[in-house]
């Protein structure tokens, strides 16, 4: 059953299953709280209680929100979090949320005691002309971001297809419903919005942190010329000792829906660490 939870004139939309402790899922651009469709009943079986949103201005969440920046993103999480009343949590964030769950450990260190990002943008982005002369995968990503930046649906499909070497058993239904949502008046505002926000936000607070990180990378995500050297980059910017890095081989920019089983490999150990159950 769907859930709201008002955020000044907003609403965010959330679901929530299972006993124990706190697990927020938080999704990337242009996408929904349906993306964690495979991860989500897994960490309930796991022994968590797991609270799945989508982000302002995606899936079921409302329209017309001030900013849609990292930092704001952060704010909805911790205030979901507080809301819940479950915490402190493990916050998993893709993309743009792996940088907003960074700022929410460090501002908030009382609600988020961990966190796991998936691919994310969580630093400043610097593009390589070498790269985009030399590496298609990133050239074509590059591209394909570009039209959609200025409202392209279907590069935004195109880019999803590129950034899924190998594709989940129902992808063709999930990619149109992707597209069914963006074809909504105002969703593909709120994404056009969200590729333009930049990651300074977070990449400032990663000195800031002072709980477990977690960082998975796809080693064919299209989003970096070297996925693992942008883990890497991360890790220096935390303090020493806090964070670690996973490459999956083979894997693009999704990996909690592309490869499931591989991805709950890792997070579930971070997870006994880090929020044991009592």
């Amino acid at each position: 059953m769907t859930e709201t939870l008002t955020v000044g004139t907003g609403t965010l939309a959330y679901d929530v299953a299972g006993e124990g402790p706190l697990v927020v899922l938080a999704h990337g651009i242009g996408d929904s709280r349906h993306a964690y469709r495979f991860v989500a009943p897994a960490l309930v079986t796991a022994g968590y209680r797991v609270a799945n949103v989508d982000l302002r201005g995606c899936g079921d969440s409302s329209l017309g929100w001030d900013g849609y920046t990292r930092t704001d993103i952060a704010a909805d999480l911790v205030a979901l979090v507080r809301h819940l009343g479950d915490g402190p949590a493990v916050v998993v964030g893709q993309s743009i949320s792996g940088g907003a769950a960074t700022i929410a450990a460090a501002t908030a260190p009382d609600a988020v005691v961990g966190v796991v990002e998936l691919a994310p943008f969580t630093r400043k982005v610097s593009y390589s002309l070498t790269g985009l002369l030399r590496v298609s995968r990133y050239r074509r990503g590059f591209l394909l971001l570009a039209r959609t930046l200025l409202g392209s649906r279907s590069a935004w499909k195109g880019y999803l297809d590129l950034a899924y070497p190998t594709k989940p058993v129902d992808w063709d239904a999930e990619l149109g419903r992707i597209d069914a949502k963006l074809r909504e008046p105002g969703r593909m505002k709120a994404l056009q919005a969200m590729c333009q926000a930049s990651p300074t936000d977070a990449g400032a607070q990663l000195a800031n942190v002072r709980c477990p990180v977690l960082v998975v990378e796809g080693d064919l995500d299209p989003d970096f010329v070297d996925p693992r050297a942008e883990g890497g980059r991360i890790l220096a910017d935390l303090p020493a000792g806090l964070g670690e890095l996973v490459v999956l081989e083979g894997v693009g920019h999704y990996p909690h829906a592309q490869t499931p089983d591989r991805l709950l490999d890792v997070v579930l150990p971070f997870l006994a660490r880090v929020l044991p159950r009592a």
